[in-house]
C-alpha cells in the first residue's frame, strides 16, 4: 500500500520527524479494520479509525479519546509494561504535531515495542513454549479473574438472555455457510447444545452470577495477545470497545486458550494449562460452562475466517484456504457439544507414593480433570497454594470438609462428561465407600488406583520435595497408615507399585 491512498494525519505518523525519539529503519504500518499501528522500533502507536460497526464505534474525536482510555486503563492490569499513555495529535495549520499546542485532532495510544517473537503463538511455533510457560500463564491468568472488578451492573451481563444474544446471532449470520464450511447436521447440534443448555440450566448460569464469576474479563485471551517478555507473561490488546464482550464468564477467558491448542491438535497442552488454572482459581464448578465458551470462541473464530467466503476482493486461493480453516473450527465447534461418558479415578496411596505425577500424566493422556486434595483444603481454608497451612488447616474437621468437597466435585463433573481424577490419599474405608456408593447409585463408572511403594522410597519422596503444594513432611508421613480394601472394593482397585 503507498501512503498516497492514506488520510494526511497517518502520513504524518508515517514521518519520522513527528516523534520525539529516534526512529529506528523504516516506520512499520500494519492496518486492521478498526486501527492504524505504527511500528518506530522502540515504541508503538496505535490510532483508532473513526468507523461505526455497531458493536464498535470510535466514530468521534471524544469517543476515539474515550476508548484509548479505556485501553490504556484496562490493559494496564495485564501489561502495564507495555501501555505507556495517551498523547494527543494537534495540528498547527496544515501541519500534525505529537503532543503540541494546536487543536487537537486525534489521540494515539503509545506502547512499549516488544519483538513478535515473543508471542505465545509465534513461540509455539518455533516449539519454544515450555510447559512452565503454561504453568506460569495459568497462575497469571487465574491472578488477573481474582483481581478483575465486578458489580451489580457487571454481574447482569451472566443473564442466560445476555449470553444467548450474542450466541445466537453466531448462528444467524452463518446460515449461508450450511454446506459450504459446515454440515447442516453440525449446525442443527450446536444450535440444539446451545438452545437446551439455555432452556434447562438456568440454575448453573444464576449459580455463576451468585458466585461473582462474571466479571470484567480480559475478553479476547487467545495466544496472539500473550507474550513473554522480560521473563513476564503479559496480556494486552484486551476488549475495550463493548462491554458485552469484556464483561463475561472467567471461563470465556479460559475457553479461548484451551481452543486454541485444541484447534493445534495439543489437548495434552490444553489439559495442562486447565488443570493448572482450576487448581490455581479453585472454579472447578466452571467446567460445567466451559463447553459452551469452548464452542463460541471456536464458532467466532470460523464465523469470521467464513466471511472472507463472501468477499468480492479475496483471491480463490486464498478462500479456499479459508474454507477449509472454517470448516476445521465449525467441526472443533461441534465437538464441544458432544456428549460424553464419565467417570471417576480414585487414587490412593500414602504420602510420596506417587500419587499426582501419575495423575497428572493420565489426565494428559486422557483428557481428564486432576483434582488435587492439597489444592481443594488449601482453597477451603483461604490458605494460598504456595503457603504452608497451620494444625487447624489439618484437623479432622477440615480433612472431612475437604473429601466431602472431592465427593462433590467429583460426582457432579463426572455426570456431566468428565473425567474427574481425585487425587487423595483415600487410606481409610470410610473416606473411599461415599465415592463408589454415589457414583454406582449415578451409573458413573469408577476405578481406583492404589500407590504402593516400599517405606524407605516414600521417605526419600518426601524429604526431597521442593515447591511442591503439599504440606505432608517425614513427621506427618511416620503417622500414616493405610487401611486394606475391602472385598467389595477389591474388584475396582488397580495396583501400581
Amino acid at each position: 500500500m503507498t501512503t498516497t491512498t492514506l488520510p494526511p494525519i497517518v502520513e504524518a505518523l508515517l514521518n519520522p520527524e513527528i516523534y520525539d525519539h529516534p526512529v529506528q529503519g523504516e516506520i512499520e504500518l500494519i492496518q486492521t479494520h478498526v486501527s492504524y499501528v505504527f511500528l518506530t522500533g522502540d515504541y508503538v502507536y496505535k490510532l483508532k479509525k473513526p468507523v461505526n460497526f455497531g458493536f464498535l464505534d470510535y466514530s468521534t474525536l471524544e469517543k476515539r479519546k474515550h476508548f484509548c482510555e479505556e485501553e490504556l486503563r484496562l490493559n494496564k492490569r495485564g501489561a502495564a509494561e507495555l501501555y505507556l499513555g495517551i498523547v494527543p495529535i494537534t495540528q498547527d495549520a496544515d501541519k500534525f504535531v505529537l503532543d503540541g499546542s494546536g487543536e487537537v485532532v486525534d489521540y494515539v495510544v503509545k506502547m512499549q515495542q516488544f519483538p513478535q517473537e515473543t508471542l505465545l503463538s509465534a513461540m509455539y511455533d518455533r516449539g519454544e513454549l515450555t510447559e512452565q510457560h503454561l504453568l506460569d500463564l495459568a497462575k497469571v491468568l487465574a491472578a488477573f479473574h481474582k483481581s478483575a472488578p465486578t458489580n451489580d451492573y457487571i454481574l447482569s451481563f451472566g443473564e442466560v438472555s445476555q449470553i444467548r444474544q450474542a450466541i445466537d446471532e453466531n448462528y444467524d449470520q452463518t446460515v449461508g455457510y450450511i454446506g459450504v464450511a459446515q454440515t447442516q447436521e453440525q449446525f442443527d447440534q450446536t444450535k440444539a447444545y446451545t438452545d437446551k443448555l439455555f432452556a434447562e440450566s438456568a440454575a448453573l448460569f444464576k449459580s455463576r452470577v451468585e458466585h461473582k464469576f462474571i466479571r470484567e474479563c480480559h475478553g479476547d485471551v487467545h495466544l496472539r495477545n500473550i507474550c513473554f517478555w522480560n521473563n513476564k507473561i503479559l496480556l494486552f490488546d484486551c476488549i475495550e470497545f463493548n462491554e458485552p464482550f469484556r464483561f463475561v464468564d472467567t471461563m470465556f477467558d479460559v475457553a479461548y486458550i484451551i481452543m486454541d491448542f485444541d484447534a493445534r491438535n495439543r489437548r495434552d497442552l490444553s489439559n495442562l494449562f486447565l488443570n493448572a488454572y482450576l487448581e490455581q482459581s479453585g472454579d472447578w464448578e466452571g467446567l460445567q460452562v466451559l463447553p459452551l465458551y469452548n464452542s463460541r470462541q471456536s464458532y467466532v473464530r470460523a464465523k469470521v475466517t467464513s466471511f472472507l467466503l463472501s468477499d468480492p476482493s479475496v483471491p480463490e486461493s486464498v478462500k479456499a484456504e479459508s474454507k477449509e480453516t472454517a470448516s476445521r473450527y465449525y467441526r472443533l465447534s461441534w465437538e464441544y457439544t458432544q456428549p460424553r461418558q464419565g467417570k471417576i479415578v480414585l487414587m490412593s496411596g500414602l504420602s510420596g507414593s506417587g500419587k499426582s505425577t501419575i495423575a497428572s500424566k493420565l489426565a494428559r493422556e486422557t483428557g481428564a480433570i486432576q483434582i488435587r486434595s492439597d489444592a481443594v483444603r488449601k482453597h477451603l481454608g483461604g490458605v494460598a497454594l504456595d503457603e504452608k497451612g497451620d494444625a487447624s488447616l489439618y484437623s479432622p474437621e477440615m480433612t472431612q470438609k475437604t473429601y466431602d468437597r472431592l465427593l462433590e466435585l467429583g460426582t457432579t463433573l463426572a455426570s456431566q462428561g468428565y473425567t474427574v481424577i481425585l487425587d487423595a490419599k483415600y487410606d481409610r474405608q470410610a473416606l473411599r465407600a461415599p465415592v463408589i456408593e454415589k457414583a454406582q447409585a449415578q451409573s458413573i463408572e469408577i476405578e481406583i488406583l492404589y500407590c504402593d511403594v516400599p517405606a524407605e522410597v516414600l521417605r526419600d519422596r518426601v524429604a526431597q520435595r521442593q515447591g511442591d503444594i503439599s504440606d505432608a513432611d517425614l513427621d506427618v508421613l511416620a503417622n500414616q497408615t493405610f487401611e486394606a480394601f475391602s472385598e467389595t472394593e477389591k474388584p475396582l482397585v488397580k495396583t501400581l507399585s
